[in-house]
């Protein structure tokens, strides 16, 4: 199966058809895995006998032919805990983590009867925008290997954009799935804060944190999440708030809406083919039927320190509970107890972590609360009534997602700040719980450019209805990289 030429519903059809079975379906996909990951080092783990079997078993009662996601192979973002199958994220101090519970979206997805198939690479604990924090492995870009995939959840982007899987789940805290389907030409959602259940994610910034699809194309992405998303008792952030069908109505098109362009998004920083990649979708939304007006989100420049500020205070507060204790990595030489604990967390984290971990712990401590931690709340609070005072008046809000195309291997890692100013796009809309996308909107020297669409929360139909519309309008999504070759 070559899911370069086809979508989720493709596949669905030939299984139900029968023209292939659900173990074949399986099978071919371990064979691409294992001959294009060879370039692109996008999995930590493979799930192969579990997955055979799995196939073996939807074969012996049959595909649901109603269900378009029964018997579909999907990679899993190594964060989320899964039963059985080692979950590290990316670090030295859980290499060796067997997980005894399943993720709820891992429940989930078993009940929609997908194959998971491996885990995916990414940056050590979500901290990153490269997947170069990541202690095992360097996953590449798809369209060119000598670029980063993005991150944190790059090897969840590579991996689809490669072929290797037609969806995986990423997560997002400031922009770590829709950053890395920007650079690697895909659709990848964040959803509304409290739409997907955190619970068995591995938190980083819990008041931020949301789990969400990467796939193909848009219509793929939306089956993903209508999956995964739900009340669950086991996550006191999770809305009880209904779900919709998100593929209901995809297709209605623009026509009527009423779209923002913020000024803000198309500072100096932004790449000129970005800006005019952005602009050109802005008339193609135009053509559709929708009306668009410049606006301003003022407070969306505080968006970068005020989340490092809160991200990293978070994280060393939930990171406290790797101690060398109880799981993962435990140091060797030791004396003491505050041995186990020091040398531990000295050899078991990377510099990345340390340095958020010391940014948080230095924010919260009592000297330097109030002008810090506090002050970062507050001007959250500012950057969420911006939001909301644009979204009175108009139902989408649009923009790059990215400054710049995927840069190269290396390049940036050793400069903390101008990583963290690759995720200016898109931190607000997690500082503000609202759901966000990136689509494929044109490409700059052979490299894809995101178009990011946010929406009010909840309102995840409306930014699909955009999306789907865009991508029906354009050609972009049908594109893919030659692994390998000269794209």
């Amino acid at each position: 199966m070559d899911y370069f030429k086809t979508d989720l519903k493709g596949v669905h059809e030939a299984l139900v058809k029968k023209d292939l079975s659900v173990e074949e379906l399986t099978q071919e996909t371990f064979a691409t895995i294992k001959d294009r990951d060879q370039k692109i080092d996008a999995f930590l783990a493979l799930n192969e006998e579990k997955a055979v079997k799995k196939a073996q078993a939807i074969d012996a009662r049959g595909v649901n032919q109603d269900n378009v996601l029964d018997g579909i192979p999907v990679g899993i973002k190594d964060n989320i805990v899964t039963k059985g199958l080692t979950t590290t994220a990316a670090s030295k101090m859980l290499y060796n983590f067997n997980p005894i519970y399943n993720a709820t979206v891992m429940d989930k997805l078993d009940e929609a009867g997908m194959i998971t198939v491996g885990k995916l690479n990414m940056d050590e604990f979500a901290m990153g925008s490269s997947t170069e924090t990541s202690t095992f492995k360097k996953t590449k870009n798809a369209w060119d290997q000598t670029k980063v995939p993005g991150g944190s959840s790059g090897g969840s982007a590579a991996a689809v954009a490669s072929g290797q899987v037609l969806a995986a789940l990423g997560s997002d805290t400031g922009g770590s799935i829709r950053q890395p389907a920007a650079f690697n030409g895909i659709v990848g959602v964040k959803p509304t804060y409290g739409r997907v259940s955190r619970f068995g994610l591995i938190a980083f910034a819990s008041s931020m944190d949301q789990i969400g699809p990467l796939t193909r194309n848009v219509y793929d992405n939306a089956l993903m999440l209508n999956a995964i998303s739900g009340h669950d008792s086991r996550d006191f952030t999770s809305s009880a708030k209904e779900v919709p069908d998100f593929t209901q109505g995809i297709d209605q098109g623009v026509k009527g809406m009423r779209i923002a362009v913020p000024k803000e998004y198309f500072s100096e920083g932004v790449d000129a083919d970005i800006q005019a990649a952005v602009k050109d979708a802005i008339k193609t939304f135009e053509k559709l039927g929708a009306t668009v007006d410049e606006v301003s989100l003022p407070y969306s420049k505080y968006g970068v320190p005020v989340y490092y500020i809160i991200a990293s205070s978070e994280a060393s507060s939930n990171l406290q509970r790797f101690d060398g204790i109880r799981y993962g990595f435990r140091a060797d030489d030791v004396k003491n107890l505050e041995d186990v604990y020091v040398k531990s967390r000295s050899e078991g984290f990377g510099d990345e972590v340390k340095r958020r971990i010391m940014l948080g712990t230095f924010s919260l401590s009592a000297g330097t609360y109030d002008a810090f931690f506090k002050k970062a709340a507050q001007v959250r609070t500012l950057i969420c009534r911006d939001f909301e005072n644009v979204f009175a008046n108009y139902d989408l809000i649009i923009g790059p997602t990215t400054p710049t195309t995927a840069y190269g291997l290396g390049e940036r890692i050793d400069d903390p700040v101008t990583m963290y100013m690759n995720d200016i796009l898109t931190i607000p809309v997690n500082l503000a719980g609202l759901p966000g996308m990136s689509l494929p909107a044109g490409f700059s020297h052979k490299m894809p450019i995101g178009l990011q669409l946010i929406a009010p929360r909840f309102r995840e139909d409306t930014m699909y209805k955009a999306g789907f519309a865009f991508e029906q309008a354009t050609d972009f999504h049908k594109a893919f990289p030659v692994i390998g070759g000269q794209n």
